[in-house]
């Protein structure tokens, strides 16, 4: 029985899939491993160290040790549930359901209602999300992202590249226009997030990945 989950191309059960879809991904995203570990299981809330970002980068920067796997954990499986959510959800097209979907989780990862609008950048969920669309996705945004990493040790370059990418190898994969449109306002979030990011690689001034944890006040 579709009934409820789709009417047909428009209707009560596009809009009811497509209100579910949205803020179920929204709440999801809003489950923000950074802030919860950090703030309720070490009590010492990451968005007043460092950077000030709620995100694993910050996070590891600023803590280290072994619960920034929990915090990896939060940020994937919310990005995994989320885009099967809305696969399911949209299931005369799953795919333009994965994508709306994943940029409601994003949205709720970078702005959450419970934690004031202050949330990360979305580079893991990010990620997440683009293994879960397409494998060639994935290997354009991931291997891009890594090899920058790997090579000039900046994760924000490597995060801009995963977010300028994104919608142009989703454009060339799927080109619909509903899809490239919610492609670009994905990459775009992401692209916006690493705004300051930019400047700080422009004036070289960007904190090259550290494997150990910082000192408050560290470069």
């Amino acid at each position: 029985m579709e009934g409820f989950i789709y009417a047909g191309p428009s209707g009560l059960g596009l809009i009811l899939s497509m209100v579910i879809a949205a803020a179920a991904s929204y709440f999801l995203g809003c489950f923000n491993g950074a802030v919860i570990v950090s703030k309720y299981i070490l009590r010492d809330d990451v968005r007043n160290h460092g950077s000030g970002n709620a995100g694993l980068t910050n996070f590891h920067r600023t803590f280290g040790g072994g619960l920034t796997f929990v915090v990896i954990l939060c940020d994937v499986l919310k990005a995994v549930i989320a885009v099967l959510l809305g696969s399911w959800l949209f299931a005369w097209d799953p795919l333009l359901g994965k994508y709306f979907a994943a940029l409601f989780c994003l949205l709720g990862h970078m702005f959450p209602c419970m934690f004031h609008f202050k949330g990360g950048k979305g580079i893991l969920s990010g990620g997440t999300i683009a293994l879960m669309i397409d494998w060639r996705v994935a290997l354009v945004v991931w291997g891009g992202f890594l090899i920058l990493v790997i090579v000039t040790r900046y994760v924000s370059l490597g995060s801009l590249w995963a977010g300028a990418s994104f919608p142009f190898i989703s454009w060339y994969c799927y080109p619909e226009i509903r899809i490239v449109v919610l492609a670009f306002l994905l990459g775009g979030l992401v692209v916006w997030q690493h705004r300051g990011n930019a400047q700080r690689l422009i004036h070289g001034k960007e904190r090259k990945l550290s494997f150990h944890k910082e000192k408050e006040g560290g470069s």
